[in-house]
């Protein structure tokens, strides 16, 4: 456990680096006492200086929501970070690759709530009963630590590694599609990249956001009427570079493109 003078420290560095874009040194190579509850206590520190300044919550994403990553992290259940108004780019205007250190692009199956979420007694039959419609979606993620060699309190500080965020135009309501079986094919440029199905998040998405509803509620925090949320992602992360042109399709759900320049 970090004293809360470390914690604003380290909240300064990450917050310092994302706006220079100079990584910082891992975390928990430097504080390896750190924990989880550090972690997003570092993240939330960043998120009210953030809203401080005029910026805004429009949601909130899931990481780690595939059984490969949590083993590759050592953990047994996902993280998450916060979706900022300031954070959405958009599929019209190109991305400036240089707002970023080592960007990324995930792709997602987008949950738009029409409710309020219940808080830390959430279940399955709540999310769908609040959930409007799903969304192609693309999520830009980036490291503000070095090199993405990261460990799981080090992305829990810097927002679970989030840094942007995209919805295509078609929404499809949660009785008119399997979100079990929503086969997603990425390419980059032309040439797929990147392929999946929306069940390699925790076997269903629809578990992913309960899950963070109740995870959210024990730092006073809850899911409402408006809010986006991304689950987790369908594919592997794929590198962006200036030029690149990502385009994602998803069966029967649309799709979502995303140009950097």
């Amino acid at each position: 456990m970090l004293s809360d003078a470390v914690r604003t420290e380290l909240a300064d560095e990450l917050a310092r680096a994302e706006l220079d874009r100079v990584a910082v040194d891992k975390l928990v190579d430097r504080h390896p006492d750190i924990d989880v509850v550090d972690a997003y206590e570092i993240q939330l520190l960043n998120i009210r200086r953030r809203i401080a300044d005029g910026a805004t919550v429009i949601g909130h994403k899931v990481g780690l929501s595939s059984k490969a990553m949590q083993q590759m992290m050592g953990v047994d259940e996902p993280d998450y970070g916060h979706l900022l108004g300031d954070m959405e780019v958009f599929e019209e205007v190109p991305v400036d690759t240089s707002r970023y250190l080592l960007p990324r692009v995930e792709v997602e199956v987008g949950f738009v709530l029409g409710a309020d979420l219940p808080g830390a007694d959430c279940t399955e039959a709540d999310v769908l009963a609040a959930t409007v419609a799903y969304a192609p979606a693309i999520e830009l993620i980036d490291s503000r630590i070095k090199d993405w060699n990261i460990g799981l309190c080090d992305t829990i500080s810097d927002n679970a590694s989030s840094a942007g965020w995209v919805l295509g135009r078609e929404r499809v309501a949660p009785a008119d599609i399997d979100i079990k079986g929503i086969d997603a094919v990425l390419t980059r440029n032309g040439e797929v990249v990147a392929e999946g199905r929306s069940d390699a998040v925790l076997g269903d998405p629809v578990i992913a956001v309960a899950w963070l509803a109740r995870k959210v509620a024990s730092f006073g925090v809850r899911l409402k009427a408006g809010d986006i949320v991304l689950p987790g992602s369908c594919t592997r992360a794929i590198d962006a570079r200036p030029g690149d042109n990502f385009h994602a399709e998803f069966a029967g759900l649309g799709s979502v493109r995303l140009q950097f320049t």
